[in-house]
């Protein structure tokens, strides 16, 4: 295998990280950003991430996405997009891994739910609730609560969509995000590193080549319905004037595979350009840049909206996905307002959390604690203090 190229002036060195919260000796073995990533991935919240939807509910089907799963191929793509630009693979891969810990039970539908629950006590951000995870919620270590991450992968978790603060926030920083950052500066109204960025694009390629493929297997459309977006049809007529009596699985793969790969080069050939044309020296540069510099050509973002715009019609408002989400979003509304008034139905750990607190702080109690919560567990729960035969959301 060749040796990994050295690091761009402009990438984020662990040599050179900003440290940590709670000060801790450095490794023998291991970079600061390598530590990052191997305390996400031993934590419970990435364990629990094999049993949270992603569209689909697990009990459809084996074999479609959940959290876990997508979690991996983004880490895939983000390690893929840092090592063409020259940037340290093991943060592109922490942020990748990170970035999901806070979504809620049942995909979009959960949060949805959960965010309407909360709106009187402060609202609930999948984001703000990652950051509360690795910073509050795992309670691993003897000497501090979360999983005391480097500054550059905090950075990366809040900010690998863009400012939180000043003119370039697309939206405000949620009420923990500015509780944390006035406890350890996060920085929120520049532009996350290099890495994080590359996280971020990752995430994009990933959703729209497997939400494709779980669309098409679980048939909630078909080739033909989809060749309706130029830049896929195109694909289309390419796999099938090389393979014209390739079976309809293949079929999906070789579009799927080909999906990844447009979008991944495209980003790749057109950061390059973009840090060849800002010239960073250091990773302040990148910062300071006041736009993404890592990111798609504008005919790649362009297809980019056509297949989102698509899925959006197609699969995530397909009648079977929305009686799913219906009845996944009933389930939060029900164990929300039953936890919020009785604190002991929950385990005594959270109960005895909850039980000292006013009424908005003990809901945030309860908001982390349905957070956390796999599907199966929320539907457990469910069948616990309401009955009935609620096997599935």
């Amino acid at each position: 295998m060749a040796p990994r190229p050295p690091l761009a002036p402009y990438a984020c060195d662990p040599a050179r990280s900003r440290g940590r919260l709670y000060a801790v000796p450095a490794s023998p073995t291991r970079s600061e950003f390598q530590r990052d990533r191997d305390r996400i991935i031993h934590s419970t919240a990435f364990r629990r991430l094999a049993h949270k939807t992603q569209v689909f509910v697990p009990l459809d089907g084996d074999h479609f996405r959940t959290r876990l799963t997508h979690t991996i191929e983004v880490g895939q793509i983000a390690r893929a997009l840092a090592r063409a630009l020259a940037l340290d693979e093991d943060l592109a891969e922490t942020v990748a891994l990170a970035h999901d810990l806070g979504h809620t039970p049942f995909g979009h539908a959960g949060e949805g739910a959960l965010e309407a629950c909360m709106a009187p006590y402060g609202g609930f951000d999948h984001n703000a609730q990652a950051l509360r995870v690795v910073t509050l919620l795992e309670r691993r270590y003897a000497d501090y609560d979360g999983l005391n991450l480097t500054w550059e992968a905090l950075e990366g978790l809040v900010k690998h969509n863009g400012p939180l603060a000043g003119p370039l926030a697309r939206q405000p920083a949620p009420a923990y995000v500015r509780e944390f950052d006035a406890r350890f500066p996060l920085e929120l109204e520049s532009f996350a590193g290099a890495e994080a960025q590359a996280a971020a694009q990752a995430d994009d390629i990933a959703y729209n080549a497997h939400d494709i493929d779980d669309g098409l297997r679980a048939g909630l459309f078909d080739l033909d319905d989809i060749a309706a977006v130029p830049f896929v049809a195109g694909l289309i007529e390419e796999i099938r004037a090389l393979h014209p009596q390739l079976e309809r699985q293949r079929v999906i793969h070789e579009l799927v595979r080909r999906v990844i790969t447009r979008f991944v080069e495209d980003a790749i050939s057109e950061s390059q350009r973009q840090m060849a044309e800002a010239a960073p020296k250091r990773v302040e540069d990148v910062r300071a840049a006041g736009a993404a510099l890592v990111g798609f050509s504008a005919p790649m973002a362009e297809a980019d909206r056509g297949v989102k715009a698509f899925l959006f019609v197609k699969m995530y408002r397909h009648p079977k996905v929305m009686g799913v989400w219906e009845r996944a979003s009933a389930t939060i509304s029900l164990l929300f307002p039953a936890f919020l008034e009785t604190p002991a139905l929950m385990p005594p750990e959270w109960a005895a959390l909850a039980a000292s607190q006013g009424e908005a702080a003990r809901a945030r109690v309860v908001a982390d604690y349905i957070a956390g919560m796999t599907d199966r567990y929320a539907l457990g729960e469910r069948r616990r203090l309401f009955g009935g035969g609620a096997s599935r959301a």
